[in-house]
């Protein structure tokens, strides 16, 4: 009766039949380690700072620019926040407009001021035009 313990002469590629003798180190008949070694020499417990994690607030404050407090874990004591579930467009349903640090009208600004300068490119452009024909005009 054949025996199906690996090593046992089963027919295995991995079996041992005496053919090949069996690596100090572990490794089968291709090579592949079959017994790790510890690792307990590498592991050291003073590998973890205790002191470079920052301090841990399980009850942090977030106030909403809507109004709206709750608490939460964080590693500030306070949070500030422009938008929350209570006023997001997505949970709200609502569409509202965030003009951060007036955004808007600084566009508005420029673009304002692209449309001056183009006009005074305008004006200096038939004035040149005007001044060129009366030039040739006159000769």
């Amino acid at each position: 009766m054949a025996s199906s313990k690996r090593g046992e002469g089963n027919g295995s590629l991995f079996a041992n039949d005496g053919l090949v003798p069996p690596d100090p180190a572990g490794r089968s008949l291709y090579g592949i380690v079959t017994k790790r070694p510890s690792c307990s020499r590498w592991y050291n417990f003073k590998a973890v700072k205790t002191q470079g994690h920052p301090k841990w607030y399980p009850d942090a404050k977030v106030s909403c620019a809507c109004g709206a407090t709750f608490t939460t874990g964080s590693t500030t004591p306070t949070i500030a926040v422009e938008v929350c579930s209570n006023c997001h467009p997505l949970w709200t349903g609502q569409q509202k407009f965030l003009d951060t640090a007036g955004r808007v009208e600084k566009f508005n600004q420029r673009a304002a001021m692209a449309d001056k300068k183009k006009a005074e490119a305008v004006a200096r452009k038939t004035r040149k035009q005007a001044a060129e024909e009366a030039a040739t005009a006159s000769v």
